[in-house]
């Protein structure tokens, strides 16, 4: 476990303060969480850090962390270490994985949505606080929040098939594929940042009426769309 502490820091560039610490990777393995590595040799290249959470009398897990090293990402790692998460949490009797991402992150939105089958029709404003790590850019650490509903007929589909349920988009919302850059340079950081709070308006009356993130479309130049449509309760229901 202490390569996962190592790795969270190549991967995010946190400070020390801001670091996992091992005890809590221990503490979350022994209270029936997960910490989950995959592996090249000897040598760790991913892993995923949940702990349990409980919400309206559901218990559930809250994935907490999904690292890969840079030389391993673009190649279904990442993918296979959250379906590996899946199965163990399916045979604990768990139904529902949530964790939150950054809504401005085109590669991580397409993984958590298309490649995955997760839905997400709650927004956080800055959860986090500001953080140090150079990836946020000193935004607001906007998430959004995943809801992964294992054995629903939508997630079965995706894993099995590839395939996204259809359904009728009412509302896109777009993320500009400059993101990236916009973020990292101080020159251009302000653009993001307007990006962000035009987003974050959309998401927030969006979700307030009634709709909810089903889909994830990337066009060739890289631009990220969220395609939002009505909730339907039968989406939860098994296979």
């Amino acid at each position: 476990m202490r390569a996962c502490v190592a790795l969270q820091k190549e991967v995010w560039n946190f400070s020390d303060l801001e670091l996992v610490p091992l005890r809590m990777f221990v503490v979350a393995e022994k209270v029936g969480g997960q910490v989950i590595g995959a592996f090249a040799g000897n040598e760790m290249v991913g892993f995923a850090l949940s702990i349990p959470g409980a919400r309206g009398g559901r218990s559930y897990l809250h994935s907490h962390m999904l690292a890969v090293r840079k030389q391993y990402r673009n190649a279904g790692l990442g993918r296979r270490i959250k379906l590996l998460q899946r199965d163990d949490a399916i045979a604990r009797g768990f139904e529902l994985i949530e964790w939150t991402f950054d809504p401005l992150e085109i590669k991580n939105a397409y993984l958590n949505i298309e490649k995955l089958g997760t839905i997400a029709r709650r927004y956080t404003v800055n959860q986090y606080g500001i953080t140090t790590s150079p990836l946020q850019g000193s935004l607001p650490t906007d998430r959004l929040v995943a809801e992964w509903w294992l054995k629903s007929k939508r997630v079965e589909k995706l894993t099995r098939s590839g395939t996204n349920p259809g359904f009728i988009p009412l509302q896109s919302i777009q993320v500009p594929a400059q993101i990236y850059g916009w973020k990292s340079d101080p020159r251009t950081r302000q653009r993001a940042k307007e990006v962000q709070d035009r987003n974050r308006s959309e998401f927030l009356t969006a979700f307030a009426s009634g709709l909810c993130i089903l889909g994830y479309e990337r066009d060739p130049r890289g631009n990220g769309k969220f395609l939002l449509g009505k909730w339907d309760e039968n989406w939860l229901y098994k296979a």
